[in-house]
């Protein structure tokens, strides 16, 4: 485990903290504060060590002058005030002398929110570039960093990354729960360990789908996998959504007959088509035509899943069984989620769009674990890193944390 905040001194120091903040808002309300509320655990403990705080965060892209005027943090800087017992300020400054003479100003216990931090990507792209100008100045700004942006923590920027280079570093408590949880029930899980893949992308999980293969009892697909699965059989998809990448259907093809006995396949299908937006029929999967779209599982496929996730002890879900967005096309996301809500198994949610899918649909609370991170969660659970936390020295091993 990387050095945690409760092992680094901070007490009446400057400190530096990368905080994801990346939340939806509409018409400067959040509509979705989780993110926010996820980060007070550190903050306080800050707060707590008398501590002055900086906090930078992404928002959005940033890719015209434009987009500036829809992604300012200051919103989520109005709405932290609500949130903690401190003063929080706002500043639009991200790199001047200014920015340092206001960050001295600051009193023990007081927080400033630097502006979006790809802001600085426009002209030229310093943050996601990992400019290392933009991070030693950043980095200047405070005596210590702290991590504790999972969801960003994938990516090599100049405010997670960079920064960590010249300062002492940690990682802070969303960070900390994040690594123990998926190391303790993805990484090491207890057995019967079930993988569910699901969602409409293929060619950015083969990498996620080799290293599981290897840890699950079995792997239950569905969406975009089972359309790119069931293709490298010679299963006919219609029109529906599966990988064009010649390689990547090879690989799929080779992994699926070295591990014949975990791979488990839809049996039917909810089909739309290409001609017809209100078509709307069941097929056995065998029976696929040309024009059809698959959309959904069918209840063959729902029951035959259920014999397999009823004698798990560990089940990882990533992606959706359906496109759930439509009405028409839900119910096998729904009736899945549902089952995994009655299941004894130890439940984890990872990926950005199924953690979405399970918070539309009123699931938030029914699982064990559901990960903040998106391509992040993908990425640590195939390559077992983070590149963001690469620069931050190795501390303690924590035994035990609350989930």
């Amino acid at each position: 485990m990387k050095k945690t905040l409760q092992n680094m001194k901070v007490t009446n120091k400057t400190v530096i903290v990368r905080v994801d903040y990346n939340v939806p808002i509409l018409n400067g309300k959040i509509l979705d504060d989780s993110k926010i509320i996820e980060t007070l655990e550190t903050i306080n403990y800050l707060i707590s060590e008398n501590c002055k705080i900086i906090l930078l965060s992404h928002l959005g892209k940033i890719k015209t002058e434009a987009d500036k005027l829809k992604y300012s943090l200051e919103p989520v800087a109005k709405h932290l005030k609500d949130l903690v017992n401190s003063e929080v300020y706002f500043t639009k400054d991200i790199m001047s002398p200014d920015l340092k003479k206001r960050v001295s100003e600051l009193k023990p216990q007081e927080i400033l929110m630097l502006e979006n931090t790809r802001f600085a990507d426009l002209p030229k792209p310093l943050e996601s570039t990992c400019d290392a100008q933009l991070s030693l100045f950043w980095s200047s700004l405070a005596d210590v960093f702290v991590n504790d942006a999972f969801a960003s923590a994938h990516r090599a920027h100049a405010s997670n990354y960079g920064i960590a280079k010249y300062i002492p570093s940690c990682i802070g408590f969303l960070m900390q729960k994040e690594l123990f949880s998926l190391n303790k029930l993805v990484i090491n899980p207890e057995h019967p360990f079930v993988v569910v893949m699901g969602g409409a992308k293929m060619d950015d999980k083969i990498e996620l789908m080799e290293n599981l293969i290897k840890k699950c009892d079995y792997l239950l697909c569905a969406g975009g996998i089972a359309n790119t699965c069931l293709k490298a059989l010679d299963f006919g998809v219609g029109q529906s959504i599966v990988s064009k990448d010649f390689r990547i259907i090879d690989k799929l093809k080779k992994m699926m007959l070295e591990n014949k006995e975990k791979f488990v396949l839809p049996l039917d299908a909810i089909v739309g088509s290409t001609y017809d937006e209100n078509y709307v029929k069941y097929k056995r999967i065998d029976t696929i035509d040309d024009n059809d779209l698959i959309q959904d599982i069918g209840v063959k496929t729902l029951e035959k899943y259920q014999k397999v996730i009823s004698s798990a002890k560990t089940i990882f879900l990533n992606g959706t069984l359906g496109m759930y967005e439509n009405p028409k096309f839900a119910n096998g996301t729904k009736e899945f989620f549902n089952m995994l809500s009655k299941t004894d198994a130890i439940v984890v949610v990872g990926g950005g769009d199924t953690s979405s899918a399970v918070k539309n649909l009123g699931y938030q609370n029914q699982f064990t674990y559901v990960s903040s991170g998106g391509g992040a969660t993908l990425d640590y659970l195939g390559k077992e890193k983070l590149i963001a936390l690469d620069v931050i020295e190795e501390g303690e091993t924590i035994e035990t944390l609350d989930l």
